[in-house]
C-alpha cells in the first residue's frame, strides 16, 4: 500500500468528503454568473435549476431558500466537475446570436426525445450543451 493506511485513502475517495477550499470558491465564482430559474410546487414550494446546468435540481419552501439550496447544489455540480478536470458552462453575456441547423424528422425526434430524458428545457439548450461540451473536449 506504499505507507498509505486503508483509512487515508477512504477519507481521500470518501463521497462525503468536503472540496479543497480554492476548487470550492472557484465553483461558487462560476456559479454567480448563472441564471437561475423557479418554478413554484405544491409539494415543494419552489423547485429550481439553471439554464446552464439545466440537470441540477434543488428546492425550498420559499423563492429565496430555493435559490440558495440551488446555487449550493450548482456548486456542487461544478467543483465535481472541476475535479475531474472537466469544464462546466460558463454564462455571463446574453445569449443574442442564432445559428440555424437543418434536420430530418427523425433526427429532430431523437433529439427532442435526448433533450427530454437528459432533464433540458428543450432541444436549443440540449444542442448548445452538448455541441459545447464536444467542442471543448477537442
Amino acid at each position: 500500500m506504499s505507507g498509505k493506511s486503508k483509512s487515508s485513502l477512504k477519507g481521500r475517495n470518501a463521497i462525503d468528503r468536503p472540496f479543497d477550499e480554492t476548487l470550492w470558491k472557484r465553483a461558487e465564482k462560476i456559479v454567480v454568473g448563472y441564471r437561475v430559474v423557479l418554478e413554484e410546487s405544491r409539494e415543494l414550494g419552489f423547485m429550481g435549476t439553471s439554464i446552464e446546468l439545466p440537470t441540477v435540481f434543488a428546492d425550498g419552501k420559499t423563492a429565496n431558500q430555493c435559490v440558495l439550496a440551488t446555487r449550493d447544489a450548482l456548486s456542487v455540480a461544478v467543483a465535481s466537475m472541476l475535479e475531474r478536470g472537466l469544464r462546466p458552462p460558463i454564462s455571463r453575456e446574453r445569449r443574442s446570436i442564432q445559428i440555424n441547423v437543418r434536420l430530418t424528422a427523425d433526427e429532430k425526434l431523437a433529439l427532442e426525445e435526448a433533450a427530454s430524458r437528459l432533464g433540458y428545457k428543450g432541444v436549443s439548450e440540449y444542442v448548445r450543451a452538448a455541441a459545447l461540451d464536444r467542442s471543448h473536449a477537442a
